[in-house]
């Protein structure tokens, strides 16, 4: 164990005069809670804490770290993994008095300086560093880890064996479920929660609308979550993106939005999209350079009703209070990336408690709302439980319900009921010894009355049939899931049969007028 150095008394009434932003107490709380955990365990011990985004990770861990030098005059390193980061982390030292020192590719070594207490990291740069044994850490107490979920600081930790190591992150879930975050951290910290942070008005309340989507064509990647490229077919497609489109013509139209996709082919889909239909659109990913990503960040700031539509890049390290919507055009396993993503809309401004959610996604039915409880420590202790435990695609298709289009409704107004309990016609029919077909009969007949009724004439009855295709395949998955044959091959034939002889119907309906 390191001697502690003396510290100028210059540098002392430095740290104590500069405050920076008052603490809410809940950031003040976090900072003694870890504080008093250090003190037990000064050395060779791994701690990590919790926050939702959105909650002031960095102005806990930078405080921590003023106050930290100050107790022990021990210098700090600070780990991130994207580069805006670390300017961000710097100023935030320098705004509360610390003296700090960004280690990037352009410092090859490091001599010691009494002018660093800390200094701050990106990954990769540290690590070759460490490696060629450029650089040595004098009198290092304290390793603070931010997005400690991802994996990449693992290959730091031997460098950092006698020291405090700190990991921070919003969700205590390893980005890779074979590599657990209880390997490298003994025990957890659990922060304010997302509702309660809604509740106090720290972050704004987020109103979240599902759109059912069928997620069968996805394929899972080695990494865990969908790939690309399956996203791509998905969500490029004519229906996905008029499925979009209508979301945020319901929903968003005129806020500023923000858009997420799994693919760049896809995202510059959506904003060719939405630029044809007059919407201030643009779209960002990570092969843009700097300044086009500056310029495009700075649009979006500035334009009220600005639609951006992006891949990846967005989801850390990205602060734009004034975003109104968040629309997830594209399906995630990833519970943090489900958190970081709606975390980006949750800043509140004065004219800004609130905030929408459009899932396109089945994500919230997966792993719920983004303000709902989570037991952490059971996720930390037992992240592959957790995991086993979500949804399934089928499960929540399972779930679905067809519900009549805003658009469609006004048509059948006034006519027979539109719904129609395809498992309670099953029951009816099998329990009077009549055929289960005749459930499907049944619900033909529903649909040739409320049809009838809207219709004035075939063709326009025909066309109205093809409006209807979400809710006859609905009726036909429920048919399926009674009689329990489920093949893919029997739905679509059992469809286009159902919707063929329910043309016939209508067809005979009309004529029997004449």
């Amino acid at each position: 164990m390191t001697e502690a150095i003396p510290m100028h008394q210059a540098l002392i009434d430095r740290l104590n005069s500069k405050k920076g932003k008052e603490l809410y107490g809940y950031q003040a709380d976090a900072i003694e809670t870890m504080m008093s955990r250090i003190r037990k365990f000064p050395t060779e011990y791994n701690l990590l804490y919790q926050l939702p985004t959105g909650g002031g990770k960095t102005v806990i861990f930078s405080e921590l770290a003023k106050r930290y030098i100050l107790e022990t005059g021990k210098r700090v390193l600070i780990l991130t993994h994207r580069i805006e980061l670390l300017g961000q982390t710097s100023s935030m030292l320098t705004d509360i008095g610390v003296p700090n020192k960004i280690i990037n590719s352009k410092v090859k070594e490091m001599a010691d300086s009494e002018d660093h207490w800390c200094y701050v990291a990106m990954v990769e740069t540290l690590n070759n560093r460490l490696n060629d044994e450029r650089i040595e850490f004098e009198n290092l107490g304290i390793v603070v880890v931010d997005e400690a979920h991802y994996n990449s600081f693992r290959k730091l930790f031997k460098h950092f064996e006698n020291q405090v190591i700190l990991g921070v992150t919003a969700t205590p879930l390893s980005s890779n479920i074979k590599l657990p975050l209880y390997d490298n951290y003994a025990e957890l910290i659990v922060g304010e929660s997302i509702s309660s942070l809604v509740d106090q008005g720290f972050l704004a309340r987020a109103s979240t609308y599902s759109y059912d989507v069928n997620l069968r064509a996805l394929k899972v990647g080695i990494n865990g979550d969908y790939t690309v490229s399956s996203s791509e077919r998905l969500y490029g497609n004519f229906l996905m993106q008029e499925k979009l489109l209508y979301a945020y013509e319901e929903k968003a139209k005129g806020t500023k939005t923000l858009i997420f996709n799994n693919g760049i082919n896809t995202s510059k889909q959506v904003q060719a999209m939405f630029a044809e239909e007059g919407y201030p659109c643009m779209h960002l990913d990570n092969t843009h350079s700097e300044k086009e990503r500056s310029d495009i960040l700075e649009w979006f700031h500035k334009t009220p009703d600005a639609v951006l539509s992006s891949v990846s890049i967005l989801t850390t390290g990205f602060d734009e209070p004034t975003v109104e919507t968040i629309i997830l055009n594209r399906a995630t396993k990833s519970l943090t990336l489900y958190h970081q993503m709606i975390g980006r809309g949750s800043r509140v401004l004065s004219h800004k408690k609130e905030f929408t959610v459009i899932d396109l996604g089945n994500n919230a039915r997966r792993f719920g709302l983004w303000d709902a409880h989570i037991n952490w420590h059971d996720i930390f202790k037992s992240p592959q439980s957790y995991i086993d435990g979500l949804y399934t695609d089928e499960e929540i298709e399972n779930e679905f319900v067809f519900e009549m289009p805003d658009e469609l409704a006004p048509r059948f107004a006034g006519g027979p009921e539109t719904e129609f309990d395809m498992a309670e016609a099953y029951l009816e029919v099998t329990r009077a010894g009549l055929r289960p077909k005749d459930a499907i009969k049944r619900s033909i007949d529903q649909h040739v009355a409320i049809i009838h009724y809207a219709a004035e004439d075939f063709w326009d009855a025909s066309e109205l049939v093809d409006l209807l295709a979400d809710d006859i395949k609905f009726r036909v998955k429920q048919y399926s899931k009674c009689i329990a044959k489920a093949t893919e091959n029997y739905r679509n034939w059992l469809q286009e049969e159902y919707t063929r002889n329910l043309k016939t119907a209508l067809r005979n309906a009309f004529l029997t007028e004449e």
